[in-house]
């Protein structure tokens, strides 16, 4: 007779998830005053309440738009933490807050299953680890994409009508202004340098010197950064604020998702308010300035016409800058050393339209690829900065004192409610409270950004910035062009090396036709 013996395996240990949380409110709004620390508090009190969890960390990304996962930097450090394998689940109030694309939601939440990380939303009761099909979160998913499509398309007409009235206020005020009660008001201490600028400029002191001249002075910018650009030298002399005078829509957001902000090159009317705030220049040393740099470059002109490769072409040889020649009337660029005679270099001659075209291409493929490229570089030098900064405990423990202060804030809207707090003192312990979140808020910006003031990181940006306003377009943008190419470098007729801002090298071939045999 057959024996069978049930074998029952030994009972294990519950393991322990790890969860993340992940928050954010959609605006800096007054009636969202408190969300965002309400849902740090939120978050930290659930898992002490539900001993299987051990909290990894809470992302929180604080007053930034929700139609793209790009600028969400809490976002991406939790994703890059999934892929290292810290994170088993991710808790999330609701699909609105996790993305607002539909595509983009898929995208992550594919991604986040390959990684073994599930994700529970809480508002629809939505739990990725138990899904059989994706199309459960694609309908939640497209209604929260329509919502913030609708959104968009308000607020694009309300900016409008406010713009064509001259009643458009702006979020950030420019370099020598602070924002009091929604009205620009002249920042006393950046105004001096700015005024300095203008000064310097008028003095006969070239950009490039003025730059030199406030990064020897250590002229703090603003959130205590200290060095200065040729390009904000540039943009300060060149911009109406200074006169209180503005010009409205100089960028667009573009009407389809993902939403992107890119340069108005005439697309969209611009509207030109004068007397809109008020004026740390006279007009007159502002059109003076205008019209010196007009003289400057016509000046300019007359000695020597400048081209955009002029100064930009480097031999590999010898070094020395490639010089324009007319052959058989069609533009080429060759060593000057070797075309004079004052060196032996390699014979190597290119056309002018080629090497135009071989950038084009260059471009294009760069902005192509953008996100996956200089966005995860970009992202990764910050990661580095952030881990080896010492702010992440910092900013951990701010998190908490805000979320503290603002429970404290919001128990006193219950008790004057009530009628337990008279409405004067409700106004001065709220206001103290507001005041030190208001701080404590700064502090956390500033903490996070301190670190990024390194040279490469802010040209990379600078790149990153210039390519993504730019439509792909194969004909040369000599904008472009000037804005991100530090030097090219021929290897030979048929190669070039373009050297771009940030230290990024890229090769690019040159057609056949391009290249001029040596004769």
């Amino acid at each position: 007779m057959k024996t069978i013996t049930e074998i029952t395996s030994k009972q294990q240990k519950a393991e322990i998830i790890r969860l993340a949380a992940y928050c954010r409110v959609s605006s800096n709004s007054e009636d969202q005053l408190h969300s965002f620390a309400a849902q740090v508090r939120y978050y930290t009190e659930y898992t002490q309440r539900n001993t299987g969890y051990q909290l990894v960390d809470i992302y929180a990304d604080e007053g930034i738009t929700g139609t793209s996962t790009e600028k969400r930097s809490e976002f991406n450090r939790m994703i890059r933490n999934c892929k290292k394998g810290l994170i088993d689940r991710i808790i999330v109030k609701s699909i609105s807050r996790f993305a607002r694309n539909t595509e983009e939601l898929l995208t992550v939440l594919r991604l986040l299953s390959e990684f073994g990380v599930g994700v529970y939303f809480e508002e629809q009761g939505i739990d990725t680890a138990m899904m059989n099909s994706e199309m459960i979160v694609t309908f939640p998913g497209m209604a929260a994409q329509q919502e913030s499509i609708t959104i968009s398309e308000n607020m694009r007409w309300s900016c409008k009508k406010r713009m064509e009235s001259g009643e458009f206020k702006i979020c950030t005020p420019v370099y020598g202004f602070n924002i009091v009660n929604g009205q620009l008001e002249i920042n006393e201490a950046e105004a001096v340098v700015v005024r300095q600028i203008f000064d310097l400029y008028l003095q006969g002191l070239g950009k490039q010197t003025i730059t030199n001249i406030l990064n020897e002075e250590e002229t703090a910018k603003r959130n205590g950064r200290k060095k200065w650009y040729i390009s904000t030298v540039d943009y300060i002399l060149n911009n109406e604020r200074y006169i209180g005078d503005t010009l409205l829509q100089k960028s667009y957001t573009t009407e389809s998702l993902p939403f992107k902000k890119v340069k108005n090159r005439g697309e969209k009317p611009q509207y030109y308010v004068e007397n809109n705030n008020p004026a740390i220049v006279s007009r007159e040393i502002y059109q003076a300035v205008q019209e010196l740099q007009k003289k400057r470059k016509s000046h300019t002109g007359q000695k020597k016409k400048v081209y955009p490769l002029s100064g930009i072409l480097k031999c590999p040889e010898c070094g020395r800058t490639f010089r324009r020649q007319i052959i058989r009337g069609k533009a080429y660029w060759l060593c000057s050393g070797q075309s004079s005679g004052a060196t032996k270099c390699i014979k190597i001659r290119i056309q002018e339209d080629e090497i135009y075209a071989s950038f084009q291409l260059m471009a294009m493929k760069l902005i192509e690829n953008r996100e996956y490229l200089l966005d995860s570089l970009i992202k990764q030098i910050e990661e580095v900065q952030y881990r080896t900064s010492g702010n992440q405990e910092i900013i951990k423990g701010l998190d908490k004192e805000i979320a503290d202060l603002s429970t404290r804030n919001l128990l006193l809207a219950r008790l004057h409610t009530k009628g337990i707090l008279s409405a004067s003192d409700y106004a001065a312990q709220s206001t103290d409270l507001s005041n030190k979140i208001k701080d404590l808020r700064i502090e956390r910006r500033k903490k996070l950004s301190e670190d990024k003031d390194d040279e490469l990181l802010d040209n990379l940006k600078i790149l990153n910035k210039a390519l993504k306003e730019t439509e792909t377009n194969y004909e040369f943008d000599s904008e472009l062009f000037e804005q991100i190419v530090v030097s090219i470098t021929p290897l030979n007729n048929s190669e070039l090396i373009f050297k771009l801002l940030g230290g990024i090298e890229l090769t690019e071939k040159i057609s056949e036709k391009g290249q001029c045999k040596a004769v």
